[in-house]
């Protein structure tokens, strides 16, 4: 055997032990077998198809997308109203299902989970930020940012560590920006303030991959440039991978690549 096997060998081995440890810990994780592929990206998609019926007329709306994002990298991805950039984004994190095609999630096939596997993922692994922030008006920032604790561990595992995770979600909203915020229920906070609660949130898991749809799409110039300054601080620090999805360019050319979608298809990525 030459030296150069030998090297290929002892690389290789290393990785096929991690590929298994890994689709068991996906076993574990969602009660069910998972599917390998020879995806190598954190997050990917091979033939994505996505339709909507209305009445009788079928709309096309993704046409066979292929997408890779690499592990720390943060990706836009930008198109007209209608061109499918929000339903990609949705079908890679598991909120909705694809007619075709396959998503791949550290190279283990995610879109034929089972509902409960799906709900563990976005719990565990996916953070998610979206453009009306989606905070629930009675609870106060702190309350908000534990809710995925609450219901990764259920009541008796929660408040069993109640003082570790509020010391998690104070942390995050001190990170932020919104440390002298805690006790503040949403109705007292700006657009600005609630979508930095929503990345909170969203990070409190620990999530591989953040999620981002428009979160910069309801707020002034000066208040989205804030916003962006957090994401990129996330991804340039905590090497967190970020998909994006946005209409604005500007916005878009932030991130390390962009990715354009015309009538559901990649015409640039």
């Amino acid at each position: 055997m030459s030296k150069t096997t030998q090297v290929a060998d002892s690389q290789q081995v290393p990785s096929q032990q991690m590929q298994t440890a890994r689709k068991r810990r996906w076993q574990t994780l969602t009660r069910q077998r998972v599917t390998s592929s020879s995806v190598t990206s954190l997050l990917g998609s091979r033939d994505l198809v996505r339709r909507y019926r209305k009445g009788s007329v079928e709309i096309p709306v993704l046409r066979g997308v292929d997408l890779d994002v690499e592990e720390g990298e943060f990706v836009s991805i930008v198109g007209q109203s209608g061109s499918g950039k929000s339903t990609l984004l949705h079908l890679l994190g598991t909120l909705d299902q694809p007619d075709g095609g396959e998503i791949y999630f550290e190279g283990n096939r995610i879109d034929n989970l089972s509902p409960r596997g799906r709900d563990v993922l976005r719990n565990r692994h996916f953070g998610m930020v979206f453009q009306f922030y989606h905070l629930l008006p009675e609870l106060s920032a702190c309350e908000n940012v534990l809710l995925p604790s609450m219901i990764r561990e259920g009541v008796w595992g929660y408040w069993r560590r109640t003082s570790e995770y509020c010391r998690r979600a104070e942390e995050l909203l001190e990170l932020v920006g919104l440390g002298h915020r805690l006790k503040h229920r949403p109705k007292e906070l700006s657009g600005g303030e609630m979508q930095r609660v929503a990345i909170a949130r969203a990070l409190v898991a620990g999530p591989r991959v953040l999620l981002a749809d428009e979160p910069t799409g309801n707020l002034d110039r000066r208040t989205g440039t804030e916003i962006m300054e957090i994401l990129r601080t996330l991804n340039e620090q905590q090497r967190l991978t970020i998909v994006m999805v946005t209409h604005d360019l500007a916005i878009a050319q932030q991130a390390h690549r962009t990715v354009q979608l015309v009538e559901g298809s990649v015409v640039s990525a």
